[in-house]
């Protein structure tokens, strides 16, 4: 069972996010933790860095130090050498794409993890976070929510700034603001601008290279990133003994000159973020003023095959370097006047930006970001730049935690300043994976306190309510009687119980059940600020539910979205015994099947999993399933409504009807669902030809008053009309008893489509057109597409049918017969629609039509003794 609320969400599917989430993976071990790895990409892995598929753009660190493990540091070096069927040096500087590929397939094989902790996509854009009293909750772009107990933000690199460039050019067709937007690699001919010399020029500059084009750069150093050298040379100074305290003259000169400088920059890089912190605020900003760009000159340097290639369009004069800044910009046609400091003019066809990533995110433009420094989750970093977090790379506010969240990479750089590159994201991400499985550890510790019900949700409210609640759901989940006993107790023990409210409002907007929906629909959005963001959700659903049948449809499956071990939940979303549920059989069984692996062997999922393969006619498997779950819980009315259809579908009636009989006398006395299952007996029964059993059984067990309230509408009156389209009874007095003893909102506004269907039904079977016209009017004018489109052409059907409009009667029912499924409920339920369909048929004199529907029906069962006589009738030659 996995324990609830355990799952943490990395935000963003660059390679720092993979990266994050193969080390959650890998220190959670075989503990229950889903980390969720939330980001809208279809190719996980790649970010901007890794996206490109150019050749010519290369890693500008060599293979060796680019393994996901540093555990293993030849590791991509050998899944490169087998991907390329050749042998990769560890010295080696490869293509950008193949790190992207590499990251993806250790993403793979993450997913496919069977045992403890495991990984899940969710192909979704966060746009907030909002602290909950478990975790976060996460705003996503669609409109929905994801909930966890604590968030990574691996939201990588932000897109060059724009404030630089002058009004004139940013408004111009011919400004490129982003580097690697698509466009780029298309460029018309003409010569280009570049502003910026750093490694994102050099890899345009070689993809863009043109024999005829000339290519300019300006930067105010005028500087190209320094060139690596082939081979490892060892660092030559010690860098435990360098200290920031200093000042920043004094690391410059250790790590700048000689010839050695190099393997002095590479050296130094276990210990810039120490040297860093050590330098104090004023020396920070003095180094970020005068030594920055100098730095990065040197510390981010060209693969040598880049730098040869880059030398040669230079020394060819097709690229020229220019020191200063774009001071004014003019059109010229279809060019672009550009001067520059001291007044130098290029025309050029257009400007590109590439001054590298904004590192002072307040401006970037990214809505997650905004969000959280306007919701004060999160505050700029030292000197505006990027985040300010603590040592772990929790983010902090005041110098204090702002809640479970943590980043990691270039929002970091304000704390450590060397925080983009591939081999510090890897240290980063096992030190924040530790540092989230602490704290999500300790959390947990704490929520396990709390009362849970049987799925390990944890339920806010006293341990003597959370019982009754869990027996009450129990009996919803297994279709017993005394759930709304038990869920009356809970809220009776804990007035302040959202979650216990909700559950019963729901139960009555759903089935019927004796309850003041309104009141406890208050009375759950009034406490719910006391439960955690899964019961908040739940009422939610159930105030939305309440409100409109169509949004609340929607609210509840993004409630199981976020909370899929809300079996409750689940239960209610799908049509079953007690449900008509709010998907069609094709939702259904996606959703059913989804939930596979936060269910495994538990008897409810194997019931609800039965019912689904019998929908899709895989009777050996639904029997087997229904079997294992009766077998665990022999009272699972889901599981016998499962195995009873089977029975029904292929034929069996009587086999059927004489275990469902054992069933019902050993077990149906305490099942909800003992009325609808002696339906099932007498269908059977029906089938079998049996008129005077079905009678028996409908005057001792169906007939008002033995049956009174939805039940009635749904079992006795389909009956009624059933037998009367199939063997011409008249069950006008039987079923204007039903309409006696039935909801009166179940007959004039009817909350499902499923109960709407039933209504029409029953009125039909008791002649009453002037409810039926109302109801008609009722569903035309409906929200809901369901009710216009198939409800109202139903009623109106029905009616024909009822003044004997036969070929009236057809046309309607033929027109929804495609879209019966919409309703909810079973086949078996729906399939009284089609018997009336044949009936009208038939009555119009249009009997090899309604032979021809009837025989459709038999290839997919065996007929019935029923089914058999119905069609000798139709075929049997009419007199002339």
């Amino acid at each position: 069972m996995r324990s609830a609320g355990s799952s943490v969400a990395v935000v963003g599917a660059g390679a720092s996010g993979v990266v994050t989430a193969l080390r959650l993976l890998e220190l959670a071990g075989d503990r229950e933790l889903e980390v969720l790895l939330v980001d809208p990409t279809a190719e996980p892995g790649r970010g901007i860095a890794y996206s490109t598929r150019e050749s010519t753009h290369l890693l500008n660190v060599p293979a060796g130090r680019l393994s996901a493990d540093a555990a293993d540091p030849d590791h991509f070096a050998r899944w490169a050498a087998r991907r390329l069927d050749r042998p990769v040096g560890l010295d080696e500087f490869l293509p950008r794409h193949l790190l992207g590929s590499y990251l993806g397939d250790l993403l793979d094989a993450a997913i496919e993890r069977r045992r403890g902790a495991r990984l899940r996509l969710v192909r979704e854009r966060v746009t907030g976070v909002r602290n909950a009293a478990t975790g976060v909750t996460l705003r996503l772009a669609s409109g929905d929510t994801l909930s966890a107990s604590a968030a990574v933000l691996a939201i990588g690199l932000s897109a060059p700034a724009s404030g630089w460039a002058p009004a004139a050019l940013r408004e111009s067709p011919a400004f490129v603001a982003d580097p690697w937007a698509p466009e780029v690699a298309h460029a018309e001919d003409g010569d280009i601008l570049f502003v910026g010399s750093g490694l994102t020029m050099v890899d345009l500059a070689i993809q863009l290279d043109r024999p005829h084009r000339t290519m300019h750069v300006v930067s105010r150093t005028g500087l190209l990133p320094r060139r690596h050298l082939s081979g490892r040379t060892a660092p030559r100074l010690d860098v435990d003994e360098l200290t920031g305290a200093a000042g920043v003259d004094a690391v410059w000169r250790a790590v700048s000159t000689g010839r050695g400088w190099r393997a002095a920059v590479d050296g130094l890089r276990r210990a810039t973020s120490r040297i860093w912190g050590e330098l104090g605020e004023d020396e920070q900003a003095r180094f970020l003023a005068e030594k920055s760009r100098f730095w990065n000159c040197i510390r981010h340097r060209m693969a040598p095959a880049a730098a040869d290639r880059l030398r040669e369009i230079r020394r060819s004069g097709r690229l020229r370097l220019h020191t200063g800044e774009v001071t004014a910009v003019e059109p010229d046609g279809d060019l672009l006047c550009v001067t520059l400091t001291g007044g130098e003019v290029l025309r050029v066809r257009s400007v590109v930006n590439c001054t590298g990533p904004s590192l002072d995110l307040r401006g970037a433009g990214d809505p997650l970001v905004a969000a959280l420094l306007a919701d004060g989750l999160a505050v700029p970093g030292p000197h505006g730049l990027g985040l300010d977090t603590d040592k772990a790379g929790r983010l902090r506010a005041g110098g204090r935690p702002t809640g479970p969240l943590w980043t990691i990479g270039a929002t970091r750089v304000g704390t450590l300043w060397e925080s983009t590159a591939f081999p510090e994201i890897r240290d980063q991400a096992a030190a924040v994976a530790e540092s989230v499985l602490s704290d999500v550890d300790e959390n947990l510790a704490t929520v396990r306190r709390r009362p849970r019900d049987r799925y390990g949700m944890p339920l806010s409210t006293i341990p003597e309510a959370a019982e009754a609640f869990t027996l009450g759901v129990d009996q919803v989940l297994s279709g017993q009687q005394d759930a709304l006993e038990y869920l009356t107790a809970a809220t009776e023990a804990d007035p302040g119980f959202a979650l216990g409210h909700a559950v019963i409002g729901l139960l009555g907007l759903e089935i019927g059940a004796p309850v003041d929906v309104a009141a406890r629909v208050r009375d759950a959005q009034a406490f719910a600020v006391g439960g955690d963001d899964r019961e908040r959700s739940f009422v939610a659903a159930v105030v939305a539910r309440a409100a409109d049948l169509d949004a609340g449809g929607r609210a509840l499956l993004r409630h199981i979205k976020a909370y899929p071990r809300d079996a409750l939940a689940v239960n209610v979303a799908v049509p079953t015994i007690a449900f008509g549920g709010i998907t069609s059989d094709r939702e259904t069984w996606s959703l059913v099947e989804s939930l596979q692996r936060d269910y495994g062997d538990d008897w409810w999922y194997l019931s609800q999993l039965a019912f689904v393969r019998q929908d899709q006619g895989r009777w050996e498997e639904a029997e087997a399933l229904s079997s294992r779950a009766l077998a665990a819980e022999p009272r699972s009315g889901h599981a016998v409504h499962a195995r009873t259809h089977v029975f029904y579908e292929t034929g069996e009636h009587k086999d059927g009807l004489s275990w469902l009989n054992g069933w019902i006398n050993r077990w149906g006395p305490a099942s909800d669902g003992r009325v609808h299952f002696t339906w099932h007996a007498a269908l059977h029964e029906l089938m079998l030809g049996d008129d005077a059993a079905v009678r028996r059984r409908y005057d001792n067990d169906l007939a008002p008053p033995a049956v009174a309230g939805p039940r009635a509408l749904v079992d006795s009156a389909s009956l009624l009309w059933r037998c009367e389209m199939t063997r011409d009874w008249d069950g006008r007095v039987g079923a204007n008893a039903v309409l006696d003893v039935s909801p009166d909102d179940w007959l004039a506004r009817p909350a499902t489509a499923f109960a709407a269907m039933h209504a029409a039904i029953a009125m039909a079977a008791a002649r009453d057109e002037d409810r039926l016209r109302a109801l008609r009017t009722y569903a035309a004018g409906h929200d809901s597409a369901v009710y216009r489109q198939v409800v109202a052409p139903l009623c109106a059907g029905l009616a024909d049918v009822v003044a004997g409009r036969w070929n009236a009667a057809v046309a309607q029912l033929d027109a929804i017969r495609p879209h019966v499924e919409r309703l909810g409920g079973s086949a078996a339920q729906r399939e009284v629609i089609e018997d009336t369909y044949v009936h009208a048929l038939a009555s119009a004199g249009r009997h090899e039509e309604a032979a021809a529907v009837l025989s459709a029906r038999l290839d997919r069962r065996p007929p019935s003794p029923l089914e058999q006589g119905r069609l000798a009738v139709l075929r049997k030659p009419t007199a002339t």
